[in-house]
């Protein structure tokens, strides 16, 4: 086996909030581990990002066929708006393991380009994602949701949260590099859309 296809590479499609949201999903998760405790584990601010698709490990050949099919994708999508609101849980509230913000704005537009992506990855050998696309930004993870508390109080007083709307105008395939003080993200490469 040769090194290009070598499975070594972590990857996946995103796109990334602007600095200044970023900042505001900060100051939220502050205030949200004052009042959440138990068994969780919380996402790193510079770390936030909107999947769009996750590969896993793949080669640098894989890589550069993702790079062609979201490069060609995206010759024809024009940029759109997104806002990065209220709070929710997945699966439920009764046993939460994702806290997340919510995405609003150009939400079928986003949901229609993400299908299109998957369609287009699909080709590729990566199979189109079983669930439904749902826009999220992950806040935090509960490794035990018996033992976390304040989890209700704080759904109810953050739940209005709302950072300010963003032009989309790129996607970002990142490499994700696991390290014991969480993952590290770089950007392999940034794709404009147009418009």
């Amino acid at each position: 086996m040769t090194a290009d296809n070598e499975k070594n590479i972590r990857a996946f499609l995103a796109i990334e909030p602007p600095e200044d949201i970023l900042q505001k999903i900060s100051s939220l998760q502050e205030k949200l581990r004052r009042e959440i405790s138990g068994r969780i584990s919380w996402t790193r601010p510079q770390g936030q990002h909107l999947t769009l698709k996750f590969f896993g490990d793949t080669s640098q050949e894989d890589v550069n066929n993702i790079c062609a099919a979201v490069q060609k994708r995206t010759v024809s999508e024009t940029k759109f708006n997104l806002n990065i609101e209220k709070l929710g849980v997945f699966p439920d509230a009764r046993r939460p393991r994702v806290l997340w913000c919510g995405v609003t704005g150009d939400v079928e537009k986003l949901i229609t380009l993400q299908k299109k992506l998957d369609a287009d990855f699909a080709v590729l050998g990566f199979p189109a994602e079983d669930r439904s696309f749902k826009a999220h930004l992950t806040l935090a993870r509960i490794k035990d949701s018996r033992d976390i508390t304040g989890m209700s109080e704080a759904l109810k007083k953050y739940g209005a949260f709302a950072a300010e709307e963003f032009i989309c105008r790129e996607l970002i395939l990142f490499q994700s590099k696991l390290s014991p003080q969480g993952a590290v993200y770089t950007k392999l490469a940034e794709f404009t859309l147009s418009g």
